[in-house]
C-alpha cells in the first residue's frame, strides 16, 4: 500500500500547482506586452516548477521559500495590472524587480541542490547552502517590503492560495479581452517600445552606480588605468585593503568621458559582495544581462564573444574568490572572460591575483 504524502508535501504540490498558474498569468502579460523581465521572470520560475518535482531533501525550507515566491509573484502581477499605464513602470519599480530576479536566480540553485544526487549539492558545502538560504530569505524579506505585500497573504490555507491564484488569471484574461483589436494592436506596440527601452535601460545604463560625488587622491591610479584602454581590451585587477578606493575608483572608471565614448551603453557594473560561489557570480552576470537561467559559464561565454566591444567591471569579487572553496571555479570563470578578445575586463578584488590572462596589476595604497 503506498505511503500517505506528508503535509509537507501535499501543500508542496499545491504551491507548484499555484505557481504554474501563475507562469500561465505571467505568459500572458509577457505575450501583451512583450517585456524582457516578464519573459526572465517566466523561465526561471518554470524551471522551478520542474525542480519542485524531485526535491528530496529540505522539503520545509524549499516550501517555505516558493510559498514567498508565489506571493511576491502575484504581487508583480498586481503592479503590472494595475498601473496607470498598464506596466509602464518606473525604473526604481524596475530595479526593484531586477533584484527580485536576482532573488529567485539564487532559489533555483538552492531548490536545485537539494534534489538526489545533485552536482551542486556536492560542490557546495553546508556552510555555502547556509549562506545561500539566508541570501535567498533576506532577498523575498526585500521584495515583500518593496512591493508592499501583506504578510498575512502567506498564511493563507491551500484552498484559498489555489482560489487566489485562479482570480489573478482570470483577472489579466478579463483585462486582454476587454481590448478591442486595434487599441490591442496599437497598445501592446507602444507598451512593447516604452517597456523595452525602460528595462533595457535599468539593466545596463540605468543599473549603473553613479559618479562618485568626491574623488581625490587616486588620480594617478585613474590615469594609468585609462592609458590601459588605449589597448583594444585590457584586462586589470585592482588590488587594496578595504576602505582604500576601490570601488570609487572603478566608478570613476567607468564614467570616465573616454570610457563612456568608447563603450556607450556596453558598460556593466556588478557588484559581487553578495556573491559567495562561483554559480552564484555566473548568475548575477546573466540577471545584469537579462539572459534566462545564466547560470551556464558556457552561455555567459558566448553572450559576450558575441557582443560589440564591451567593458565589464566586477567590484568586490573577493567574497567569492577569497573562501578555497569556491577559488578554483572563479578563476577558471575569470579565464574563460579573459580569453573574450573583445571583452574589456575591471576585477577588484583584496591583495592577491587570481589566476586569468591579467595584462595589468594597479595596487592601492595608503
Amino acid at each position: 500500500m503506498p505511503s500517505q504524502p506528508s503535509a509537507t508535501q501535499i501543500r508542496l504540490n499545491s504551491i507548484t500547482a499555484c505557481l504554474k498558474a501563475a507562469v500561465d498569468t505571467v505568459n500572458i502579460l509577457s505575450d501583451r506586452l512583450n517585456v524582457s523581465f516578464l519573459q526572465s521572470i517566466s523561465a526561471t520560475t518554470q524551471s522551478l516548477v520542474k525542480l519542485m518535482e524531485t526535491i528530496k531533501h529540505n522539503q520545509n525550507e524549499c516550501t517555505l521559500l516558493l510559498e514567498q515566491t508565489l506571493v511576491v509573484l502575484q504581487a508583480i502581477i498586481d503592479i503590472c495590472v494595475n498601473s496607470d499605464t498598464l506596466g509602464i513602470l518606473s525604473p526604481i519599480m524596475l530595479g526593484h524587480i531586477g533584484d527580485f530576479i536576482l532573488t529567485l536566480h539564487k532559489i533555483h540553485i538552492f531548490v536545485e541542490a537539494h534534489q538526489g544526487g545533485n552536482r551542486i549539492k556536492i560542490l557546495l558545502r553546508s556552510s555555502e547552502l547556509s549562506t545561500l538560504l539566508k541570501d535567498c530569505k533576506t532577498g523575498l524579506q526585500n521584495a515583500l517590503d518593496v512591493f508592499k505585500v501583506n504578510t498575512a497573504h502567506l498564511f493563507k490555507d491551500i484552498d484559498e492560495m489555489q482560489k487566489n491564484a485562479k482570480e489573478k488569471h482570470q483577472e489579466v484574461l478579463d483585462l486582454i479581452a476587454s481590448l478591442s483589436d486595434t487599441t490591442n494592436s496599437e497598445t501592446t506596440s507602444s507598451f512593447s517600445r516604452v517597456l523595452s527601452s525602460s528595462f533595457n535601460s535599468s539593466t545596463s545604463l540605468s543599473m549603473l552606480p553613479s559618479m562618485p560625488k568626491i574623488f581625490h587622491g587616486r588620480e594617478s591610479e585613474l590615469s594609468e588605468i585609462l592609458q590601459l584602454f588605449t589597448q583594444d581590451a585590457p584586462r586589470i585587477a585592482v588590488l587594496g585593503a578595504g576602505g582604500m578606493g576601490k570601488t570609487s575608483l572603478a566608478r570613476a572608471v567607468l564614467h570616465h568621458p573616454d570610457i563612456s565614448l568608447k563603450y556607450g551603453e556596453y558598460r556593466i557594473f556588478v557588484a559581487c559582495d553578495g556573491v559567495s560561489t562561483a554559480a552564484e557570480l555566473v548568475a548575477l552576470i546573466g540577471n545584469y544581462q537579462g539572459l534566462e537561467l545564466g547560470k551556464n559559464p558556457a552561455q555567459i561565454i558566448r553572450h559576450f564573444a558575441s557582443r560589440p566591444p564591451t567593458l565589464l567591471i566586477l567590484d568586490n569579487l573577493e567574497t567569492a574568490w577569497e573562501p578555497m572553496g569556491s577559488r578554483n571555479e572563479i578563476e577558471k570563470f575569470l579565464t574563460l572572460l579573459t580569453d573574450i578578445q573583445q571583452l574589456a575586463l575591471i576585477v577588484s578584488l583584496l591583495l592577491l591575483l587570481p589566476r586569468g590572462s591579467w595584462g595589468s596589476r594597479i595596487n592601492i595604497e595608503g
